[in-house]
């Protein structure tokens, strides 16, 4: 098939090289832009189902809903996030960083 096509082509070696090319870019842009946005509601690929039920309820059947109104925590505790959204940055600690001097310590190095 790729053979008659190649014959039919018409000019020479590169403009059959650049009409296969051409008609290739065509190709591929036919079935991206026309044919798959038109068989995508048709594929199952969206149709995703969690569980060992088949049947889909409500959230609000589900005994691990989590109630955003809550102001506490399932143990009582703040819902507050413990770090900063907005920056990777560590908050600054109070403590002194210990310096960084040089101790001589005696270490036993094997075959010394």
């Amino acid at each position: 098939m790729y053979r008659w096509i190649w014959r039919k082509l018409p000019f020479g070696f590169w403009g059959k090289l650049t009409s296969s090319l051409a008609l290739s870019a065509g190709t591929v842009a036919l079935l991206w832009y026309v044919i798959f946005p038109w068989a995508t509601p048709l594929l199952p690929f969206d149709d995703v189902q969690v569980g060992s039920d088949t049947q889909q309820g409500s959230a609000r059947e589900d005994p691990n809903v989590v109630d955003p109104s809550a102001a506490t925590g399932p143990n009582g505790g703040s819902n507050e996030i413990p770090y900063s959204t907005v920056s990777n940055a560590p908050d600054p600690t109070s403590t002194k960083t210990p310096s960084s001097h040089k101790t001589s310590s005696s270490v036993v190095l094997p075959g010394d």
